[in-house]
């Protein structure tokens, strides 16, 4: 699982380049793009309104322009600027030309950049006057403005009723105020600087969060020492545990420690059978065991397991301590088992080690039918297993060569296309020198201990002939210049942030470093993410200010991801944050994502 560490690291600031600009609208959201604008249009590729409020712009000013065209003489050219005024509301900056980015009170008219207050107002005065002697649109005027005779010739003193002081930034000159350097950004696929959203505290390195695919957007959390905790779809934490055999799982208050309860996985039929599986570390006759096994939820409450329900479905006697892996994935109705290399340093068991010896299940991912029973087993061995008719290999063996795979995941597909849907994404942990991250394949050999990464780790087994073709990393990253233990994480297939689509997401244990892999024609390109920036992560969002060690990344039932982090690696501390990523510069149309259970809740 992790590597122990006795230093508290600082979440880094690398990056893709920071930008200032800090787009967002009156929402406290980030802006979207939607084509459908026919009338704000200068908003159409990136910015705040969908077809609804892009209507109301419309129809707000026609209508001023009826009422007043009756009985007033307009300049040619005033249509132009009321629309340009209205369609404000629509900038990707809104909540800064409104000034609601700290208050949700702000203000009912934008911030206006002096001089073109003025020039507005000489080629619409009459209307503006109108407006404010009718008091049919709120300027947000002060309590004493002067009086109508005063302002009717005077549009300085108009613009200083209705903008009395100057903003850091106004109309048209949006960006350049200070807070806002830069331009209008990631309309095109790119990244800025990314931000967390805190939904659960307080909690005993959670080490996986996982969702049930029962349409109720509860999101599940297991803290290492065995206890898992609901949160909800409006992100609240209930008291009550869904499970807790805490007095079952092995573990200690030993910073480092890796057995412990270390994974769960739902049935694909969950919410006809109730039944789901754990993965957790136990002692039996004072020797160290992994066990699986199944449960079932309570009949009378779905945020509660039966604890009398559990069925072990497998137990293996672990040679050491660490390296115990734990992930549970189901894919294709088959429940998927990752298994370390039985621990210590090396590999250091028999000539080839556990990882080339499929002889026994240290060092592979198992493959078994949960929902059958062969005779004296709790399973069955799927027909297609690779050593089902190999008697070299242990029928229960899908992909072997592992050394100690932390967190892996099943792709879901591109959201339109379902292209990659069903690959296995797995972070195997390397040993003194890379880290790698492995697309896991039916008979697939990893290479460990033969192979670190793409090196050569044991010579004598790298030229034998047996060692057969070793499935290369997709990704490989040294000790010295990025990090030191990989966390593996997921392919962003959510639908709230179009710039994250497609990137596969992990991090570094040790270092906290968040990375991003790009799939492209010639390979796999990685990214480092940022985190954070100056006036970036605001309201409830955090930043660069987080000391963490990633222990995990989940993703909920729409397919939004999250960071599990922690303060302090001892399993017994309650030092356990999960974080939500968010990207604040872009997000989804509204209506793209109106199927999600979860609504995105946040001021930033």
């Amino acid at each position: 699982m992790l590597k122990p560490l006795s230093l508290l690291v600082v979440l880094p600031l690398i990056a893709l380049p920071l930008s200032y600009s800090h787009p967002q609208c009156l929402d406290f959201q980030p802006p979207y793009e939607d084509s459908q604008v026919s009338y704000c249009t200068e908003y159409k590729d990136f910015g705040c309104c969908g077809r609804v409020t892009d209507r109301r712009a419309r129809k707000r000013v026609d209508h001023l322009l009826t009422r007043t065209r009756a009985g007033l003489q307009l300049g040619p050219d005033c249509e132009p600027y009321l629309r340009n005024v209205s369609c404000i509301r629509c900038s990707p900056y809104a909540a800064h030309l409104f000034d609601i980015e700290d208050s949700r009170d702000g203000r009912k008219f934008p911030w206006l950049c002096r001089e073109y207050c003025q020039e507005a107002y000489q080629h619409c005065r009459r209307i503006l006057l109108r407006m404010y002697k009718m008091k049919t649109y709120d300027f947000g005027l002060r309590k004493n403005p002067s009086s109508h005779e005063v302002l009717v010739n005077d549009s300085i003193k108009f613009c200083s009723e209705v903008i009395p002081t100057e903003s850091p930034y106004c109309y048209p000159r949006v960006l350049n105020g200070p807070q806002l350097g830069g331009s209008v950004v990631n309309t095109n696929g790119t990244l800025d600087c990314l931000c967390a959203l805190p939904v659960a505290t307080g909690l005993r390195n959670p080490v996986f969060a996982v969702h049930s695919g029962d349409h109720t957007g509860r999101m599940f959390i297991g803290e290492q020492v065995g206890v898992v905790r609901v949160l909800t779809s409006n992100n609240t934490l209930l008291s009550s545990p869904f499970l807790n055999i805490e007095s079952k799982v092995l573990t200690s208050s030993r910073r480092g420690d890796e057995r412990g309860m270390l994974g769960m996985a739902f049935h694909p039929k969950f919410t006809e059978n109730g039944r789901f599986f754990v993965y957790y570390s136990v002692l039996i006759n004072n020797k160290h065991y992994s066990r699986v096994s199944e449960l079932t939820v309570s009949s009378g409450n779905g945020n509660v397991a039966d604890p009398n329900s559990e069925r072990e479905i497998l137990r293996l006697l672990q040679p050491r301590s660490n390296h115990n892996g734990g992930q549970l994935l189901f894919k294709n109705g088959y429940l998927l088992v990752f298994l370390g290399d039985g621990g210590g340093a090396g590999d250091s068991f028999g000539t080839p080690g556990n990882g080339q010896n499929t002889r026994t299940w240290l060092g592979s991912v198992l493959r078994l039918d949960v929902d059958h029973k062969d005779p004296g087993k709790e399973y069955s061995i799927p027909t297609d297993n690779p050593f089902v008719n190999d008697s070299s290999g242990l029928p229960e063996i899908y992909a072997y060569g592992l050394r100690n795979p932390w967190r892996c995941s099943l792709d879901r597909g591109d959201r339109d296309t379902g292209e990659g849907r069903g690959r296995v994404f797995c972070g195997d942990v390397g040993q003194s020198s890379y880290e790698e991250v492995d697309i896991i394949e039916a008979g697939g050999n990893y290479g460990w201990r033969a192979y670190e990464g793409n090196q050569c780790f044991d010579e004598d087994l790298c030229s034998q002939e047996s060692l057969g073709h070793v499935i290369s990393p997709i990704d490989v990253y040294d000790h010295q210049s990025v990090g030191v233990s990989v966390t593996g994480g997921y392919v962003y297939r959510g639908c709230l942030f179009p710039n994250l689509r497609g990137l596969y997401v992990y991090g570094d244990y040790g270092t906290g470093t968040l990375l991003a892999l790009r799939e492209t024609t010639e390979g796999w390109e990685r990214s480092r993410l940022c985190m954070g920036g100056e006036g970036l992560c605001t309201g409830d969002l955090v930043g660069t200010e987080r000391s963490q060690f990633i222990l995990s990344f989940g993703e909920d039932e729409d397919g939004e991801l999250y960071v599990l982090t922690t303060s302090n690696a001892s399993p017994t501390a309650k030092t356990g944050t999960v974080y939500q990523l968010i990207d604040p510069s872009r997000r989804a149309r509204p209506i793209e994502c109106k199927r999600n259970i979860k609504k995105l809740n946040y001021q930033g």
